[in-house]
């Protein structure tokens, strides 16, 4: 085998030198995982190949007999992973290989440093997809060998792991990619298995890689014939299809390695969807629900989680067809029976058959999350603590299943302070003549609890549910109902509990009230008119001085931060300062006001009045600096 002089020395990143140090000494407690993590690579590049194969006619690639081979040699001390799946290119091996920038380096170095134990650091690792280096726990040296499918020039990547690595080019290299571990001496108190043990690779084989799809091989001796050792090629998995089979003949031991493999988890899922349609549309489904979501949940690059087969041929990963973004958590296969082999991304958008699998596969799914809610609840509240911010997004995108994952809801409420309610619970406890359910959102629990808008609901037991998910503030503007009870924020329209509890005290009592604020009230809209749109009586403060609240159709705060922030320009929305005719602060400006209505101290009050309400409602002043002078004025007059 050949080399030219293209060869090369690099560094690895800084960042990349400091996970190989944490692959090889910290992150994996089970040593044997390194196999799972290489032959999982293997059959992702065969995946690939048998794919681009069917797509590209012309592609110069033998598939007739795609398969992983682990070959022993003693010897050397060496251990081979080889494939004959798609292969790499020299820049895809400096990409993929020479550096993991694209793996999350950072992040993971961040929260391995956050893990509290060594089981949870190990489970970080898989959800990174920097599998390969966990080679270097058992090996001294690791060489690459790949050609890629289509090429003629083949790569020689080699590493000891330590600070450099090299790379050149080679030739006569077979399409493929062959790892070869230069394996370190056996050490039982380090947790170094012997890895040229038959026995060992069977057993390794069969706990991580069984279900694998492609025929991972071994060449094993067997005997002598003539003075000369007689070896035979033995296939060590089952390759198994779980998802043909029906869920009487799986273990749930079968089931959690599978989801293990597909999904880079190392903890088992929460429940196991499997389900098949044999109908004008036949097809198989063994879908997981994770225990734990994924460190990229929220990033702007996640991918769904459902593979698409068609007749146990992988066709692509991630297929966005099959499952809505809100369940993007959601890890699985979906073998469609009918499809054509060749069928692309956009295709399936567009097909009717694709889309009926994909309501049921929801339906199914948010069916098993209800089960789940009503028969393990304690595992429910784990799990939506994992999930729950994804689902509501399905408020949103998904109106045809609003109903359902309304159901799916657990929100905190002013009911009971460490146990959250469902939507459903929350109706069978309200008051008599109580028609809405009351909300508010806002960035904490204890934001919301001390808002002054929730006092009046608080005084007279009215319960409250606190929404503190930035996904909140918009689902709650889109749904408008639930149970036949709309949803109704205690921070915007009208509120008046005396009058849905039947004992105000009178539309005399009401009328004093407004007669004697009929001057204030408009001075007020009119010398804070740059902020808000007009002043009024409130009926829902007991203890505070004002607060601001929005009309019934009015956009809130938080939601206008948001919009904003996503770059959309719109014209500020002015609310409604509601002030207590209770309270001494608000008496006393009005006798103020009444004695002299033009006196220069008065606007400044009014302005201190507003600024409170904001920051008692974690709102943002128009002008802090302004603001702390004139509080800062104020104060200074009391001595």
């Amino acid at each position: 085998m050949a080399s030219n002089s293209s060869a090369q020395t690099l560094e690895f990143q800084a960042e990349t030198r400091q996970l190989l140090q944490l692959v090889i000494h910290s992150i994996y407690s089970n040593k044997d995982i390194f196999l799972r993590e290489l032959i999982s690579n293997a059959s992702d590049a065969l995946d690939k190949l048998r794919l681009e194969s069917l797509v590209d006619s012309g592609l110069d690639a033998d598939t007739s007999d795609l398969h992983i081979v682990l070959d022993v040699d003693k010897d050397a001390r060496t251990l081979t992973v080889r494939d004959n799946g798609v292969g790499m290119t020299r820049d895809e091996v400096v990409e993929l290989i020479g550096t993991i920038a694209k793996s999350g380096t950072a992040s993971l170095l961040e929260k391995v440093k956050q893990a509290k134990d060594a089981e949870a650091a190990q489970n970080l690792i898989g959800q990174f997809g920097v599998g390969f280096y966990s080679a270097f726990m058992v090996a001294d040296k690791v060489s690459l060998r790949t050609r890629r499918a289509g090429t003629d020039e083949g790569t020689l990547w080699e590493s000891d792991g330590q600070g450099t690595y090299e790379i050149s080019a080679v030739d006569d290299l077979p399409v493929g990619t062959t790892v070869t571990l230069h394996l370190k001496e056996a050490d039982s108190e380090d947790g170094l298995a012997d890895y040229l043990a038959e026995w060992k690779i069977r057993a390794i084989v069969k706990q991580y890689s069984d279900f694998i799809r492609w025929p991972i091989r071994m060449p094993v001796e067997r005997g002598e014939s003539e003075g000369v050792a007689v070896t035979e090629m033995q296939t060590l998995n089952s390759m198994k299809a779980l998802w043909s089979k029906a869920r009487s003949e799986v273990t749930e031991a079968e089931y959690n390695e599978f989801y293990k493999q597909i999904s880079h988890d190392w903890t088992d899922p929460a429940q196991i969807v499997h389900m098949r349609s044999e109908g004008t549309f036949a097809y198989d489904a063994l879908l997981f629900i994770p225990s734990q979501a994924p460190f990229d949940l929220f990033a702007r690059e996640t991918k769904r989680g459902v593979q698409l087969y068609v007749k146990r041929v992988f066709i692509m990963d991630d297929c966005e067809a099959l499952m809505p973004n809100y369940l993007r958590f959601v890890k699985g296969v979906v073998d469609a029976h009918d499809l054509s082999l060749n069928i692309s991304r956009e295709i399936l958008q567009h097909d009717r058959h694709i889309r009926g699998v994909r309501r049921r596969l929801v339906k199914k799914v948010l069916g098993t999350l209800k089960d789940m809610q009503a028969g393990d609840a304690e595992g429910y509240a784990k799990l939506w603590g994992q999930f729950g911010r994804v689902l509501k997004e399905g408020l949103i995108e998904d109106p045809d299943n609003a109903e359902a994952l309304l159901e799916l809801i657990s929100a905190d409420s002013t009911h009971d302070a460490t146990a959250p309610t469902t939507l459903r619970e929350y109706v069978e406890r309200m008051k008599d003549g109580q028609d809405v359910i009351y909300y508010l959102t806002g960035a904490s629990r204890a934001a919301v609890e001390n808002s002054p808008h929730m006092e009046a609901f608080l005084a007279k037991g009215y319960e409250v549910l606190i929404l503190t998910d930035p996904v909140d503030e918009v689902w709650v503007e889109q749904v408008s109902e639930f149970g036949g009870h709309r949803f109704q924020s205690v921070a915007k329209g009208q509120v008046d509990l005396d009058d849905a509890e039947g004992d105000g005290d009178g539309d005399g009592e009401k009328a004093k009230r407004e007669a004697d604020f009929a001057a204030l009230l408009p001075w007020l809209a009119a010398t804070l008119g740059d902020h808000v749109k007009q002043a009024r009586l409130s009926s829902r403060l007991t203890t505070s001085a004002a607060c601001v609240v929005g009309d019934a159709d009015d956009m809130t705060p938080m939601l206008e931060k948001m919009y904003r922030a996503m770059g959309q320009q719109m014209p500020p929305v002015k609310r409604i300062l509601e002030i207590n005719p209770q309270h001494l602060l608000i008496t006393g400006l009005r006798t103020a006001h009444e004695k002299n209505p033009d006196d220069p101290a008065l606007p400044e009050l009014a302005e201190i009045i507003l600024g409170t309400a904001l920051l008692a409602e974690g709102g943002d002043l128009p002008d802090p600096a302004r603001f702390a002078r004139l509080l800062n004025d104020r104060l200074a007059h009391q001595f």
